[in-house]
């Protein structure tokens, strides 16, 4: 129960940090929010809660896989909001495309073996 607490007081403090950061900085929140903090966080959990090698490689390999398809996002969803495309729209729009893109990943990594689909 110790772990489990600690667990979201750290994943807490993290996004706070990030959050905090990017209202004095837009650079600088970005950077430490583009670092992998979430996926380091949960290797170290999985660590912690001895799952195996085979586990925590599979995630950091599918992390990889996952990242690809949120990068377009990151694009349009700046572009939107500077044609005056409201947040709200604009997030929903990001959306779409991220889920299209993460389709059409997952259809052409599954023809080099890697199965993306839950």
């Amino acid at each position: 129960m110790t772990l489990l607490i600690t667990k979201y007081a750290v994943t807490a403090f993290v996004i706070v940090l990030v959050s905090e950061l990017a209202k004095r900085s837009d650079r600088l929140g970005a950077l430490v929010s583009s670092l992998p903090f979430v996926t380091i966080m949960v290797l170290v959990w999985l660590h912690l809660e001895k799952q195996g090698t085979e586990k925590l490689s599979n995630h950091a390999f599918y992390t990889f896989w996952y990242v690809i398809p949120t990068m377009p996002m990151f694009l349009l969803m700046p572009w939107l909001l500077n044609k005056g495309v409201g947040f709200w729209w604009s997030l929903v729009w990001s959306a779409l495309l991220t889920f299209v893109c993460f389709a059409v990943t997952a259809l052409v990594a599954k023809r080099f073996g890697v199965d993306l689909l839950p």
